[in-house]
């Protein structure tokens, strides 16, 4: 590898590393938003969290390459530029598209490594972290009993204390309702003051109460109520209450009942998926005509005979039809619509689920050859605007990366409704930003002006001049 390779490279792999951070970090964000109601009082430490986030950091990776690898080709070959170091590459009789040949190379390396590790390391880390976010959404909130107020999370009790001290342990004026009975209200407790801790690694909670009272409503005996409105009543200086908690704690599930779903699976097993459901449709459709038949042979048992006879004696009067027919003909009519309707929504719903298994497939691919059309989009760029830092290159990456996670979408959605080929719509955002590439590159490597006001103040003249046939 020569100097001018290394320097380029050297150049370019460090805003790489920075940017992909940067924008997994930003990715990563998004994820914490949209599940922080699941996350928050669930008390589940900073184990599990960075499990989590671990497992959807790989998850994002597949989306975070192309732009980080847009934004670092932009700041790389723009610092070039700005600094004139690309302006002496090319006085030396260099060419740029030699000049971008080591970050070409690593853009086809990290195209072909993105597809690989979106085949098989995404799906075994999408099928850990939502397997492990279902388990934290089972997992109760961890215990937070406030002052004043009932709290229901203890199971098969209810309970509300008047003060709760600093220490997290001493309570005052303690009332706890008791339905481990199945009873409803009938047990209630009530104590002066008391202590809340937990033992045997937070698998029981241990209340202990002082100077109280225990009221048991006496169901057997309602006749012959007493001065306590019908309770029993115990008193007592000193009570223990345990507490199972293992309700509270984070059980694990086996992984394998998520196995199913499309994002778990890699090309292999998604293609099998998808035979499988086309052979079930092309079953279907066949099945359409003789399960239809049926229903257009009302008048063949009871008219047949007789209308045969008719046509074979002009003379004779075609049977009439009587209103019994006309209504047993109208509920064939009927039958027929909400069997087809039916039929059709059921093989409706089997092209849906086949497109969407295709769009895994697919998006396989596509994510893994935008990392390489970003390439082409960024560095030409970069060399043409010679503007380094996180300046317009930033501004210009976030409008391409817009442009294709719109484009991105939109394809995804049509193919699932049906409006387009499944192959058609996921790579319509690749088909659409390659010519752009393939332009700023031989833009670039023009030396084009490409964004300044007097290049197209000359291509606008030359449009006027252009006179129409």
């Amino acid at each position: 590898m020569k100097k001018l390779d290394k320097l380029i490279l050297k150049s370019f792999i460090g805003p790489f590393l920075l940017t992909f951070a940067v924008v997994e970090f930003i990715f990563l964000l998004q994820v914490i938003l949209k599940y922080l109601d699941d996350l928050v009082g669930k008390d589940l430490g900073v184990a599990v969290i960075g499990e989590l986030l671990f497992y959807f950091s790989i998850n994002l990776a597949p989306n975070a390459f192309p732009l980080a690898i847009l934004l670092s080709s932009l700041m790389t070959f723009g610092n070039l530029g700005e600094h004139m170091e690309l302006t002496a590459i090319k006085t030396s009789g260099i060419s740029l598209v030699r000049a971008l040949r080591p970050v070409f190379f690593f853009a086809l390396l990290l195209t072909i490594a993105a597809f690989f590790f979106n085949n098989t390391i995404v799906p075994k880390a999408n099928l850990r972290a939502f397997s492990l976010m279902w388990d934290i959404r089972q997992k109760k909130p961890s215990l937070d009993i406030k002052e004043g107020s009932f709290y229901n999370g203890l199971p098969n009790r209810s309970i509300r204390v008047g003060k709760k001290f600093d220490d997290g342990q001493t309570l005052k004026d303690i009332m706890i309702y008791d339905h481990s009975g199945g009873q409803g209200n009938t047990v209630v407790v009530l104590a002066d003051s008391g202590k809340m801790y937990t033992q045997y690694n937070d698998q029981y909670l241990v209340l202990e109460l002082f100077n109280g009272k225990t009221f048991v409503e006496d169901a057997s005996n309602q006749s012959n109520v007493s001065q306590d409105g019908g309770f029993a009543r115990q008193g007592f200086t000193a009570n223990k209450l345990v507490v199972n908690l293992s309700s509270f704690q984070l059980d694990r599930s086996n992984t394998q009942l998520f196995a199913d779903n499309k994002m778990m699976k890699n090309i292999t097993e998604l293609k099998q998926v998808t035979d499988s459901l086309e052979g079930q449709q092309t079953r279907e459709r066949k099945l359409l005509a003789p399960n239809v038949r049926p229903f257009y042979n009302h008048f063949q048992v009871t008219k047949a005979a007789d209308t045969l006879k008719a046509l074979a004696n002009y003379k004779t009067p075609l049977p009439a039809v009587t209103l019994e027919d006309v209504r047993m003909a109208s509920s064939s009519a009927r039958n027929v619509k909400s069997f087809t309707s039916s039929y059709a929504s059921r093989l409706t719903t089997l092209e849906r689920e086949k497109n969407n298994y295709e769009i895994e497939i697919y998006k396989k691919f596509t994510q893994a050859l935008a990392c390489f059309i970003m390439f082409l989009i960024g560095a030409p760029l970069g060399a043409i605007i010679r503007k380094g830092g996180l300046g317009m290159p930033v501004i210009i990456s976030i409008v391409f990366f817009i442009i294709y996670y719109v484009l991105s979408i939109l394809g995804e959605k049509w193919g699932r409704e049906g409006v387009a080929p499944v192959p058609l719509g996921m790579w319509a955002a690749n088909m659409v930003l390659l010519p752009v590439g393939i332009f700023f590159l031989i833009q670039a490597r023009n030396d084009s002006n490409l964004l300044e006001v007097d290049f197209w103040r000359k291509i606008t003249s030359r449009l006027r001049r252009t006179k129409p046939l």
